[in-house]
């Protein structure tokens, strides 16, 4: 026997599978995340102020606390430290006017972080995004505050241009023939509020609208980034903001312009908000590759609809909570085939 022959083999670990591993943790995607909300973050305080500053800190301190709290009595781990809290803090307090008490991202922080995400399990087992499903309670406790908080931005108006001042951009549209304003004719407000101005303010966020919503640019900064670090899956956004865009222009409209009406429809409300950080949450939206694409244009095609004959100016928080709801189906109808697997042949 040869001395190569006679060496001993090889010592193999065995391990239980996944054998795939990646760096990849909960952690590092949710302050990823959180790094990339940065950007609105600062634009909300440079356009309204230290109060969005005191809502944000208020909303996240409540968010972290009450997780904490609620995971000790439920005899948890306590993982605060993963992010997750802070971000539902942060996305809390970009979905509220920013004229709104100190009070009322608290009470919604305790309702998103306990109930609808300690009460289902903890983190992974909510079922809908908590940070909307606080908004759509504060909307249907507290109507009157989060209807009519608004306050306008440091170097604009509400409504973006200067005849209407009393109504957000999506406001003004929805209701202009019950505004009065440049000359009380509501064709006149339709042309302006679609100006190419009024866009611009509305990509920069010299608008109103709910504190972290209203810079387009700000939040395509940080949707670049987690799209470039892939932590979100491309598909949900574009394939929300492609269906609004088709839609709106397919769908009767007050239209004054195609283009602007369009690119008022995109750069207005949460649409940006909701398709890049919300709709694109891991736990609430679609594992499939086909699931993401049917999710993101039920977002759409909800968003629209509400926007356009629904009671609402704004339509992301209910479609993305409703199409949360539609996930398990998704998923389900949508899952792969498996190869390999040996169908049953009927008798």
């Amino acid at each position: 026997m040869s001395g190569s022959e006679s060496r001993t083999p090889s010592v193999f670990t065995v391990t239980a599978p996944p054998h795939i591993r990646s760096k990849t943790t909960v952690n590092r995607l949710m302050w990823a995340v959180v790094i990339a909300l940065i950007p609105a973050f600062a634009g909300s305080i440079f356009f309204f102020g230290w109060h969005a500053l005191s809502l944000v800190l208020l909303s996240v301190a409540s968010a972290v606390g009450f997780d904490a709290l609620s995971q000790k009595l439920f005899g948890r781990k306590i993982t605060i430290t993963d992010g997750s809290a802070v971000i539902t803090g942060i996305l809390l307090a970009f979905n509220l006017p920013p004229g709104v008490p100190w009070w009322l991202p608290v009470v919604g922080s305790a309702f998103a972080v306990i109930v609808v995400k300690q009460f289902f399990g903890g983190l992974g087992h909510n079922f809908v995004n908590p940070a909307l499903a606080a908004r759509a309670f504060l909307m249907v406790s507290w109507p009157g505050i989060m209807t009519a908080k608004w306050i306008s931005p440091r170097f604009g108006t509400l409504s973006g241009f200067d005849a209407v001042t009393t109504a957000t951009p999506l406001g003004v549209l929805k209701h202009a023939d019950e505004i009065v304003g440049a000359g009380g004719d509501p064709a006149a407000i339709v042309t302006q509020v679609q100006s190419w101005p009024v866009i611009k303010n509305l990509f920069l966020g010299n608008v109103g609208g709910c504190l972290g919503e209203t810079s387009a640019l700000l939040l395509l900064i940080g949707a670049v980034f987690l799209i470039a670090t892939r932590v979100i899956d491309w598909r949900i956004p574009v394939g929300y903001i492609g269906t609004v865009i088709f839609l709106t222009l397919i769908l009767p409209g007050q239209k004054a312009n195609f283009a602007t009406y369009m690119l008022f429809h995109i750069l207005s409300g949460g649409l940006m908000l909701g398709a890049f950080f919300m709709a694109t949450d891991y736990v609430t939206s679609p594992v499939t590759t086909k699931g993401r694409w049917v999710f993101a244009v039920g977002c759409g095609i909800l968003t629209v609809l509400i926007r356009l004959w629904g009671g609402y100016p704004e339509g992301v928080s209910y479609s993305i909570l409703l199409m949360n709801v539609a996930t398990p189906a998704i998923d389900r109808f949508t899952k792969p085939r498996l190869f390999g697997k040996i169908r049953k042949v009927k008798q």
